[in-house]
């Protein structure tokens, strides 16, 4: 029973329960934290990034394991004093993902070019096939926090995958 009390799929009606102990206790009714739309968003933006940043840090840890050598390895790094942001790098490229601003992640390629590269040269390795993307919050029908991109809904498993595979790609030796 206690390990259900520790998922965070409930952390909602600990907050409910929160609210109605400082309603009983004091005599305030508080429904902010239910109605504030930016709260909510930013809270389902982390949490979004959170969970690619798990599948990302899954999927780079099997394909190590099978590639074998240390050499061109792929590693994922979360980014400093930021809410949630992360990279994937390897072999001098890096894939950022970014919360901009709640309810906006940009996604953007970053090759980590040397001074000693010709500019022509730095700018054709430095172009991904792939563009920059954003990927936007929606509201749902009951105040869920949906994702999308250009307008279309995502699915978080085809999302991971469509960046790793344009990543292991782009950064190939």
């Amino acid at each position: 029973m206690n390990d259900r009390l520790n998922d965070e799929s409930i952390d909602w009606i600990k907050e409910l329960v929160r609210s109605e102990e400082q309603m009983e206790s004091a005599g305030l009714v508080d429904f902010t934290p239910f109605t504030d739309t930016e709260n909510i968003v930013l809270s389902a933006s982390i949490e979004f990034l959170k969970e690619i940043k798990s599948q990302f840090i899954k999927n780079a840890n099997i394909f190590n394991q099978l590639k074998g050598s240390s050499d061109g390895s792929l590693r994922v790094y979360g980014i400093a004093k930021t809410h949630a942001d992360f990279m994937l790098f390897r072999n001098g490229y890096k894939l950022v993902f970014n919360l901009t601003q709640p309810g906006k992640v940009s996604v953007a390629f970053h090759h980590m070019s040397t001074p000693f590269v010709s500019s022509e040269l730095k700018n054709i390795k430095s172009e991904s096939p792939v563009k920059d993307g954003l990927i936007e919050a929606a509201w749902g029908a009951f105040k869920e926090v949906r994702w999308v991109s250009e307008n279309k809904p995502i699915n978080k498993d085809h999302l991971v995958k469509f960046y790793m595979r344009s990543f292991i790609q782009n950064s190939s030796k």
